[in-house]
């Protein structure tokens, strides 16, 4: 009874976010088309680069990648959690989320327009496994803090008194639960994704 609630009270607010995060990924990948040829050609030189070094061995071990990437990730959603307990702070969840799609759509349709055919294989074992986590918490937690940031708003200047520490609490927990799951797909991240990648890397290296 309590999801149902929830879901009534909050639908409008995830579709919302949703859609713009969408706009983003759309976006984002319409930026490749407005690159010069000139930067096409150091990205294209940068990404053969990358490619042969997933296949070769690096300095850089898997405990560092696992903090580099649970570190990105956590500063993520803790920026999140701050702007949600501002009232100032709703905007600019709007305008994290729309850049993180960009960044996702940039990156994909890069890769689709560099690589073709390749760049959506590519794209769909390296890119898309992690995001399918990684998009739906970022969702999640920016509708949590843009609700409780709406809350303060009644609060504080709509004259509508409560009790802060309960909402904040939820609103807490939840953020550090999703932070325990990005922690889950920082090692997907890190364990897996290389090996994947270097399992697919030898059909992409003669583009």
């Amino acid at each position: 009874m309590n999801m149902q609630y929830y879901l009534k009270e909050h639908l409008s607010l995830y579709i919302f976010v949703s859609v713009l995060f969408i706009m983003g990924i759309i976006f984002g990948a319409l930026m490749v088309n407005a690159l010069s040829f000139e930067q096409k050609e150091d990205m294209s030189s940068y990404l053969g680069s990358f490619f042969k070094m997933i296949n070769q061995e690096t300095d850089l071990s898997s405990k560092q990648l696992l903090r580099e990437t649970f570190s990105l990730h956590l500063k993520w959603m803790l920026l999140i959690w701050v702007l949600g307990l501002s009232v100032i702070g709703l905007p600019f969840i709007l305008i994290l989320d729309f850049l993180k799609g960009v960044l996702i759509g940039f990156t994909t349709g890069y890769f689709v327009g560099e690589l073709s055919w390749d760049g959506i294989v590519f794209a769909l074992v390296s890119i898309a496994p992690q995001n399918l986590i990684i998009i739906p918490a970022i969702i999640i937690a920016s509708v949590s803090g843009i609700s409780f940031s709406i809350y303060l708003i009644k609060n504080r200047f709509l004259q509508k008194r409560g009790n802060i520490s309960k909402p904040f609490m939820s609103y807490s927990f939840l953020i550090l639960s999703l932070i325990g799951i990005l922690f889950v797909t920082s090692l997907y991240e890190t364990y897996l994704t290389p090996s994947i990648m270097k399992w697919i890397t030898p059909m992409l290296l003669s583009v």
